[in-house]
């Protein structure tokens, strides 16, 4: 991994999460040292579109068709209660993942210019990381202190479109689910 953790991400990027604030207090210390983009300011997440559209082309129209189409989309409520991981990552395993999944179809279906993490994998998998670009013992080391914090419970009510300036993540809007 390179020292500069933030250079995976370019400036003008934009993201569409959801927050996950009851995550916060079981996951910040260890995503604040292992997960690039707590680092570059992102909040415990679960990753609905990225990358999504450049910024220049998140205008007001599209802004206003999010919001329309977001807002038709239930709120709901995610369980975590295991990890999960990929090589060289460890995530919370969000339960159900039908409504994220969802979100990520409806969406990439309205911009198929912005395929889900840029088409590289043939499956989305809903989840929240904690730490990336780690060797197995730091991983295992994570998972069983995060074992003991877990389940936890959090209320999806929003979806946010995040923006990356080239050094840090920023929240430019919030687009609010069907309660």
């Amino acid at each position: 991994m390179a020292d500069d953790n933030t250079s995976r991400f370019q400036a003008d990027q934009t993201a569409l999460i959801v927050k996950v604030p009851d995550a916060e207090p079981a996951v910040r210390a260890w995503r604040e040292r292992f997960d690039p983009s707590a680092q570059a300011g992102v909040p415990a997440h679960v990753t609905v579109l990225f990358p999504f559209l450049d910024k220049s082309r998140t205008d007001a129209r599209v802004c206003s068709a999010l919001a329309a189409m977001l807002g038709s989309q239930r709120a709901f409520d995610l369980r975590f209660e295991s990890c999960g991981r990929f090589p060289g990552v460890l995530y919370l395993a969000p339960e159900p993942d039908t409504q994220l999944r969802r979100l990520t179809e409806v969406i990439a279906d309205r911009w198929p210019e912005a395929p889900p993490y840029g088409g590289q994998f043939a499956e989305i998998v809903p989840h929240l990381t904690v730490a990336d670009g780690q060797d197995h013992a730091v991983l295992d080391e994570i998972e069983a202190d995060l074992r003991g914090r877990l389940p936890l419970t959090s209320r999806i009510s929003s979806v946010d479109l995040m923006e990356h300036d080239g050094t840090s993540w920023h929240e430019r809007a919030s687009f609010a689910l069907l309660e």
